[in-house]
């Protein structure tokens, strides 16, 4: 399973904090399994579907979406930040 963590107003607007994705449904690449997700539709589509700004991180590293994910990593989605 891929387990995928979801910050700050990504699960807010969602609502869960995370969930669990079989890999075989998952597809190959973050940006794959991000289209996956939105495919729920309602809140899952308009905070998954398309936003551009949406960052990603497999393993707690924040990578481009086009990552390879495989069974057992940990993703998180989550909006741009800001430092300080």
């Amino acid at each position: 399973m891929i387990q995928v963590l979801f910050f700050a107003s990504v699960r807010d607007r969602l609502g869960v904090e995370s969930v669990s994705v079989d890999p075989a449904d998952a597809g190959e690449t973050l940006e794959s399994l991000r289209r996956h997700l939105a495919a729920r539709g309602g809140a899952w589509e308009a905070v998954l579907g398309s936003d551009d700004r949406l960052l990603g991180a497999v393993n707690h590293n924040i990578v481009p979406m086009h990552t390879l994910v495989f069974d057992g990593d940990e993703v998180a989605f989550f909006p741009p930040v800001t430092g300080g």
